[in-house]
């Protein structure tokens, strides 16, 4: 393993807000589209072992279409007080299995909808959903270009549960906070249910792996400055998307890039994730 250690400590309590695990067992009867290769739990706790994170927050990948199944033994692995989950659902999900999933620590949705082809969900489930698990205290999460969330306004407006933006809202580069959703999010935070997760720095970068990313600090900063008690920090691991996978520390790292001072980073890591996804104090 990987003996660099991060250039700041993780504080107690600091959650890495997305992430993913992978498992062949889990793919019976789901689509099994974009598996790349198994990411267990234990493959996982090496990661937080090197760059300090204590909780958790597990993202159902699309590979498994709605089953959400790999999420909750995973949390299940990691500790309900340790760990929280995002799943994949479609309108006809029950309410007894809504009760079920909230048990197992789910505590949001997600929509991948950036490319609607390999999509498992689709736009017009967004705000049924929405308005059903807003009930429970969830939110949406919402991996969409930032064409898609500028498109979609007006849907987002009338949303009633809290929205989470994936990826940096994945605002495009090097056009970055001069695009239309950078406004559009901005607008849509009026109401304090809006959030961003500081995450998949490499998705829309042009630097890319061997310029650090450096091109995505003004985007990260911007967010930070504009929604200061409503950003989290993710490491998007195991980093299916590249080909040649950032180093966890280095993205780690680049937390230390955008906020430059430990308060800010304690914000980040520990109390807005606590609040967005109900740890216990």
């Amino acid at each position: 393993m990987d003996s660099r250690q991060p250039r700041f400590a993780a504080p107690p309590g600091a959650c890495d807000s997305h992430m993913h695990i992978y498992e062949r067992r889990f793919l019976a009867g789901t689509p099994g589209v974009g598996f790349v290769e198994d990411a267990s739990v234990a493959d996982y706790r090496k990661v937080q072992t090197r760059i300090g994170t204590q909780r958790t927050v597990v993202v159902t990948p699309r590979t498994y279409g709605t089953d959400n199944s790999v999420t909750l033994d995973a949390i299940a692995q990691l500790g309900l007080n340790r760990a929280r989950g995002v799943a994949v659902l479609r309108p006809d999900v029950s309410d007894e299995q809504l009760a079920l999933l909230h048990e197992g620590g789910i505590r949001g949705i997600r929509f991948t909808l950036y490319t609607p082809a390999n999509a498992v969900v689709g736009f017009d489930m967004v705000e049924p959903l929405a308005c059903r698990v807003a009930e429970l205290g969830w939110h949406v999460q919402l991996h969409w270009t930032a064409a898609q969330i500028v498109e979609h306004e007006a849907m987002l407006a009338r949303l009633p549960a809290t929205i989470v933006f994936d990826h940096l809202a994945r605002l495009p580069l090097p056009q970055g906070t001069s695009h239309p959703a950078f406004a559009v999010v901005r607008r849509l935070a009026e109401s304090g249910r809006v959030w961003v997760k500081l995450s998949g720095a490499y998705l829309d970068s042009i630097a890319g792996l061997k310029g650090g990313y450096a091109d995505s600090t003004a985007s990260a900063r911007a967010w930070i400055d504009a929604l200061p008690e409503n950003v989290v920090w993710g490491s998007d691991w195991p980093h299916t998307t590249e080909s040649h996978k950032p180093d966890d520390v280095m993205l780690f790292d680049l937390l230390g890039t955008w906020a430059d001072d430990a308060a800010t980073r304690r914000r980040i890591l520990v109390d807005n994730a606590a609040k967005l996804y109900d740890f216990p104090a």
